[in-house]
């Protein structure tokens, strides 16, 4: 009787334990993004705007690289690099379900049709990099974490070993899907050559408020709404398949016939298109700090005698590493300033719905972890993820819990596509993300994390 209330006893403090655990690291989060918050409100002032968007361009070029090429750099071997395989494939199922999702969402809610795209994507493509970090880096604060010892490095390593997927998806996915809609512009003459076709495009574009750029443009990926392209504010791919489409065959009558007397394998349409489509989607932006720290990392992990002259103690080179981990310290409680700067403009007016509005929130926060939690198990029953690493698996369940990336908001400005609707979408979703992440992640805790 003694030994079965000891148990029990033992049993509810683990359980208070572990809620504890979940919750005090939002609480220190959320404590640091009140501090951006009031910093940055308009009734107090004491820091301009400007100031966050310079601290958003250190996190983006220096704090969040250093943080990534120091913890990755230390943890990626060539075996972990093949036993990581499913952290990237995640992000891609992640991504995949909640296209799915957002597809629904706009079935179900039937938002206006210019922002039938919009809520697919903002569905789909959630947080997995500066967010997913400071979670992480909060949960490993505490001695007592569920995690162990090397908590922080392997999660940072998890969380990093990502982002390139991510970036990918970001540049080409989300890109396209973010383009302005077709209702105002010009179909291509008739009998204009489809090679021309992208360079012939007029519109007429959007007009953007640019007397107040909002913080949430500058907020992950800053600069990025400075790098348009020839076609970023048209509706590239639209006016491309709609002008092929409609137009005669017998206007092309050399795509797969005879030239110059010669009988030739005409390139499909289809193919055709892909081609032009692929040449224009800005793949250089790609190829930011962030990114070429994990390259950096991983190429200097996967040699063992260079990982050694870089990252042990007592290397040479010590003093370089050991000041870019006093950089990397300064990664989470900057980006959660930001963070809270941004939330302090509040949200836009947005002609997106309440109803639509609802449905995406409920979409991304409530219902996509359910599902990552039977992907992340079923996962585990097929032997696809490390064995015994809980870490592993709390990582690939927070790309399913983690709000809309805020990088959707630069993409939108960058392409002058529904500005206003992303940016209050963000606004909302981080609000509520305060609740469902701090609920799943006790239930991460509690529940998953002991079964798998």
């Amino acid at each position: 009787m003694e030994f079965s209330h000891a148990s029990f006893h033992g049993t509810m403090k683990s359980e208070a334990e572990n809620v504890l655990n979940a919750i005090l690291p939002q609480l220190k989060l959320l404590s640091m993004a009140v501090m951006g918050l009031i910093l940055a409100h308009r009734k107090f002032q004491v820091v301009p705007k400007e100031t966050f968007k310079i601290l958003s361009r250190l996190v983006f070029a220096l704090f969040l690289p250093c943080l990534i090429f120091i913890d990755l750099g230390s943890c990626i071997s060539l075996t972990n690099f093949i036993h990581w395989w499913f952290i990237p494939v995640n992000v891609v199922l992640s991504t995949a379900i909640g296209c799915v999702l957002g597809l629904l969402v706009a079935v179900i809610c039937r938002p206006p049709p210019e922002y039938f795209r919009l809520t697919i994507i903002m569905t789909a493509f959630g947080n997995t990099g500066n967010l997913a970090l400071a979670i992480v880096s909060a949960v490993c604060d505490s001695s007592d974490n569920p995690f162990g010892d090397d908590c922080s490095s392997t999660g940072v390593a998890y969380v990093s070993f990502s982002q390139w997927v991510a970036v990918i998806l970001g540049c080409t996915l989300v890109y396209h899907m973010m383009e302005p809609p077709l209702e105002n512009s010009e179909i291509v003459e008739e009998g204009a050559e489809i090679e021309e076709i992208p360079t012939e495009i007029e519109i007429e574009e959007t007009p953007t408020d640019n007397l107040s750029v909002p913080l949430l443009v500058e907020a992950e990926w800053p600069g990025l709404e400075e790098k348009e392209t020839e076609n970023c504010k048209t509706p590239f791919i639209a006016r491309l398949f709609h002008s092929i489409s409609s137009i005669s065959r017998t206007t092309f009558p050399d795509l797969d016939s005879v030239q110059e007397g010669r009988t030739c394998l005409a390139e499909p349409r289809m193919v055709r298109k892909i081609r032009i489509v692929a040449g224009k989607t800005p793949y250089r932006h790609i190829l930011q700090p962030p990114i070429t720290a994990s390259a950096l990392a991983i190429i200097i992990g996967l040699v063992p005698a260079i990982k050694s002259f870089v990252f042990d103690d007592d290397s040479v080179v010590s003093f370089i590493t050991d000041s870019l981990d006093f950089m990397a310290d300064a990664m989470v409680p900057s980006t959660m300033l930001v963070l809270g700067g941004m939330l302090a403009e509040g949200p836009n007016e947005s002609s997106l719905g309440i109803r639509t509005t609802i449905g995406i929130i409920v979409a991304r926060l409530l219902i996509l972890p359910l599902l990552g939690i039977g992907v992340v198990i079923t996962a585990d029953k097929f032997n696809f993820l490390v064995s015994g690493d809980q870490m592993y698996r709390f990582v690939l369940l927070l790309q399913y819990t983690t709000p809309s990336a805020i990088l959707l908001g630069a993409i939108a400005s960058l392409r002058g596509y529904a500005v206003n609707e992303a940016s209050a979408l963000l606004f909302w979703q981080h609000v509520f993300a305060l609740f469902s992440l701090t609920v799943y992640i006790i239930v991460y805790f509690n529940v998953i994390l002991s079964f798998i």
